[in-house]
């Protein structure tokens, strides 16, 4: 029995931090309120099997949950083109001769309530994915500890071209 435990919670807890493991806010966000359902559901499904075991049940449904949960919000993050990263980090492979022809007029946006004392407003724009332009909605975002500017996305020339840098934070 203790075996199974020594096993267990390694391998739950791996599999947790890889959940957690993402650049955006929505991923982190995600694994974490995944990873609390998970256990919730885990538990009371563990402890309701008959068994007793709702202990491992919380951690398996923790590992799952964080999984699924930063899975998920991976994808918003990067349908939102929400980076943590350095410029480094931002910097796509779209690379071109010159930037394609510029992309519509900016969006005519309402600004909502702020959410948080914290939080910043990233303005709307279009976004540049190799094909063309689509546009991402404008919205209020925390910035990553110590973080507090947010670049906005554009091209820059490079030696080999011009390249599409993505949004990103800055120190």
């Amino acid at each position: 029995m203790k075996t199974k435990i020594i096993l267990i919670f390694p391998l739950s807890w791996s599999l947790l931090v890889v959940g957690c493991v993402g650049t955006g806010p929505s991923t982190q966000e995600g694994a974490v309120a995944g990873g609390v359902l998970g256990a919730i559901a885990g538990a009371i499904i563990g402890n309701n099997s008959g068994n007793g075991k709702g202990g491992q049940g919380a951690l398996m449904g923790a590992a799952v949950g964080s999984i699924l949960g930063g899975t998920i919000g991976n994808q918003t993050d990067h349908r939102n083109g929400t980076i943590y990263g350095s410029e480094q980090a931002a910097t796509t492979q779209i690379i071109a001769e010159s930037p394609p022809l510029p992309p519509p007029p900016q969006r005519q946006v309402v600004v909502y309530q702020r959410p948080a004392p914290t939080a910043l407003w990233i303005e709307g724009h279009w976004e540049f994915d190799g094909r063309g332009y689509y546009w991402v909605d404008g919205r209020w975002e925390i910035p990553p500890p110590r973080y507090h500017h947010y670049v906005a996305p554009r091209w820059e020339r490079r030696a080999r071209g011009h390249v599409y840098i993505r949004g990103h934070w800055r120190l």
